[in-house]
C-alpha cells in the first residue's frame, strides 16, 4: 500500500513539473482559446424567444346523444392523447407551409430561391427555431427563437391560431363527406316519402279510405233507404274492394319512411353539426409577447466552456508529448 502510494505521489509531482515546465504555452494557448471564443459567441446573432401555451381540448364536436360520454364534454381538458395528436398537427407540413408563407421564411432565413437544397434547409431552420414540447401539466409549449423579437412572437401567436384553422381543415376532409352522404339519404327518406304520400292521394281522390272507414261504408250501404244512396255506397265500396290492399300497403310504407326520418333525424343534425361548425380545439393558457432580453448564445458559459475545453485540450496533449519523448529515449 505504501509503495502503491508512493507512485501515484510521484506522478502527480511529475504531472505537476510537467505542467508547471510548460505553463507558459499553456498560458498562452488558453488565452488564445478565450480571445477566440469571445470574438466568436459577440459574433453570433442573439435569438429572441417568445412562448405560447395552450391546453387541448379534450372534444372537436357537439355531441347531440343523450348517452354522452361525460369526457367528451366541451369544457374539458385534454389528456395525454390529445396533447400528443396536438404537437403531431403542429409539427405537420401544414403548419409549417402557412407560416412560412406568411412570414416569407425563405427570405428571412436567407436561404436562396434556386437553391437545390431550399426545401432541406429551410425544413432545418425552420426545426431549429420552432420547437414544440409537452410540459408536464399536459399542455403544449410553443417556443419561437428569432433574431427579430416582434417576429417571434407574431409567428408563436399565428401558430396558435394556426391549431384551430388546420385540424377543422383535417376534420372536414371527413366530416364534410359524410355530411353530405347524410342529406343525400335524408332526401332521398323525403322523396320516397313525398311519392307515397301522392300516392295516398291519388287513391283518396278515388275514394279510397283507411280500413276503419271501410267498415263504416259497409253499414251505410246496408242501412241506406234509396236506390241512389245504396248505388253510391256500392260504387265506393267497390272502389275500396279493388285498391284497399294497396291503400292499406302504402300506409304502412308511409308510416315506417316517417319512423325511419325520425330515426335519421339525430344522426343528420351530427353530421350537419360536425360538417359546418368551426371548432376551437385548444385552450390559450398564455400567448406569446415581445421578448426584452435576448436567450441566444449565453455568451459567458461560451467563453468558460471554451476556454476551460482549450485548456484540458492542451494538458492531455503536452501529456503526450511528454510519453511520446520517453519512449523514443528508451527506443
Amino acid at each position: 500500500m505504501e509503495e502503491g502510494s508512493k507512485v501515484m505521489q510521484e506522478q502527480r509531482m511529475n504531472l505537476f513539473v510537467t505542467l508547471w515546465a510548460k505553463r507558459k504555452i499553456l498560458i498562452i494557448v488558453t488565452s488564445a482559446g478565450l480571445v477566440v471564443s469571445t470574438v466568436i459567441a459577440f459574433l453570433m446573432t442573439p435569438l429572441y424567444r417568445s412562448t405560447a401555451i395552450v391546453f387541448p381540448a379534450a372534444t372537436s364536436t357537439v355531441s347531440f346523444s343523450e348517452q354522452r360520454n361525460a369526457k367528451a364534454s366541451s369544457m374539458d381538458f385534454g389528456e395525454e392523447e390529445q396533447a400528443e395528436q396536438l404537437i403531431q398537427i403542429l409539427q405537420s407540413s401544414k403548419v409549417r407551409d402557412k407560416v412560412v408563407q406568411q412570414f416569407d421564411l425563405m427570405k428571412h432565413y436567407e436561404i436562396e430561391a434556386d437553391d437545390a437544397n431550399k426545401h432541406y434547409k429551410l425544413v432545418k431552420e425552420y426545426n431549429s427555431h420552432i420547437l414544440f414540447v409537452r410540459t408536464r401539466y399536459g399542455s403544449i409549449q410553443i417556443d419561437v427563437l428569432d433574431r427579430d423579437p416582434q417576429l417571434a412572437a407574431d409567428m408563436a401567436n399565428k401558430i396558435v391560431d394556426l391549431i384551430d384553422t388546420v385540424k377543422n381543415e383535417m376534420v372536414m376532409e371527413r366530416t364534410v363527406p359524410a355530411f353530405e352522404i347524410n342529406k343525400r339519404k335524408k332526401e332521398q327518406l323525403e322523396r320516397d316519402k313525398e311519392a307515397v304520400l301522392n300516392q295516398l292521394d291519388s287513391l283518396a281522390a278515388l275514394g279510397v279510405v283507411p280500413l276503419e272507414g271501410r267498415a263504416n261504408l259497409f253499414q251505410a250501404y246496408v242501412e241506406a233507404k234509396n236506390p241512389e244512396d245504396k248505388a253510391d255506397f256500392k260504387r265506393r265500396i267497390d272502389i275500396n274492394l279493388e285498391f284497399g290492399a294497396v291503400f292499406d300497403g302504402l300506409e304502412y310504407v308511409r308510416n315506417e319512411k316517417i319512423m325511419k326520418l325520425a330515426d335519421f333525424a339525430l344522426s343528420y343534425e351530427q353530421a350537419e353539426s360536425d360538417a359546418n361548425t368551426q371548432f376551437n380545439h385548444k385552450f390559450i393558457v398564455e400567448r406569446a409577447v415581445m421578448a426584452d432580453k435576448k436567450d441566444k448564445p449565453k455568451r459567458l458559459i461560451i467563453m468558460i466552456l471554451a476556454t476551460f475545453g482549450t485548456f484540458v485540450f492542451m494538458v492531455f496533449a503536452l501529456l503526450i508529448q511528454d510519453k511520446i519523448r520517453e519512449i523514443r529515449k528508451l527506443a
